[in-house]
């Protein structure tokens, strides 16, 4: 066994595709538990999580506190729903735990606790502030000479947080070529859409300017979130990167994709089992069905 250890080798687009596709199905599975919740967002940020999880990223299942692992933090806590899914495709967590989501006592709270679940590294949701964690995680990483990479999830209303741009001129300035920031550009808040509440755009002029290594794909196309990773732990620049991915709240699922609201999802009890036959006749792999 090596020091740093893949949760898979190389998957090729079809087995990535089917990572996405349980990823969402796991969402929903827990959506339905509770019978509301962000399962919106985990929908939308599933591409972007299975590559993170089933190519990107090293790590060991069965040991989530591994040191040579690559962290990834939950900024935006709320998207606990989504990397629990993610969790649970890497084997980090145990299908059997998924009934538990949001009840008493269970590993699977709905915002994300470091505390309670392995493989939770932060306990977010106070948002904003994960990307300077991210930072002071990469800065320690470095002095440990660890070859691990810091990832740091956030949402694109988390841009409205002045604490992130610090944190963003902060990681340049230190040169911090071991951070990776994933932006979820969903353009939906809780208030509405996210250019109503504060504009944000140009978003790539912004983060370059930051002195950032820049990215922005769709954040639904596999193969474009896959190259980017790749692209992103590649750079020899020796400055911090960040992939803004375009994504759509309720991908997979046509009559989610479709609502005008959708950041914190509420469907009759009947509507739980459409969904899931819904992503189920669109993105299941046939061998799967």
């Amino acid at each position: 066994m090596t020091d740093i250890q893949q949760t898979h080798s190389d998957p090729g687009m079809a087995e990535l595709a089917r990572h996405a596709w349980r990823i969402r199905r796991f969402a929903l599975r827990m959506g339905e538990v509770q019978g509301q919740g962000y399962v919106g967002q985990a929908l939308g940020w599933a591409d972007v999580l299975a590559v993170a999880y089933c190519h990107a990223m090293n790590l060991r299942p069965a040991e989530p506190e591994w040191e040579g692992r690559d962290r990834f933090l939950l900024s935006h806590g709320h998207y606990a729903i989504a990397l629990y899914a993610a969790l649970l495709e890497a084997e980090v967590i145990p299908e059997d735990e998924l009934d538990t989501y949001g009840c008493d006592d269970s590993r699977l709270p709905m915002s994300g606790m470091a505390t309670y679940t392995p493989g939770m590294e932060i306990s977010g949701g106070s948002l904003g502030q994960g990307l300077a964690i991210a930072v002071g995680q990469s800065l320690g990483l470095r002095l440990k000479g660890s070859q691990a990479f810091v990832y740091n999830s956030m949402s694109d209303g988390e841009l409205d947080e002045g604490a992130v741009w610090e944190a963003a001129m902060s990681a340049a300035h230190h040169k911090l070529d071991n951070l990776i920031n994933l932006v979820d550009i969903n353009r939906q808040q809780a208030d509405g859409p996210s250019h109503d509440i504060l504009q944000f755009e140009p978003l790539v002029d912004k983060w370059q300017a930051f002195g950032w290594h820049v990215q922005r794909v769709d954040g639904n196309d596999l193969q474009a979130v896959k190259q980017a990773f790749d692209i992103a732990r590649a750079v020899t620049e020796a400055k911090p990167r960040v992939i803004l991915f375009d994504t759509l709240m309720g991908k997979g699922v046509p009559f989610l994709e479709q609502r005008d609201k959708n950041h914190f999802i509420r469907v009759e009890p009947q509507e739980w089992q459409q969904a899931i036959s819904n992503l189920d006749q669109i993105h299941a792999p046939r061998s799967s069905l």
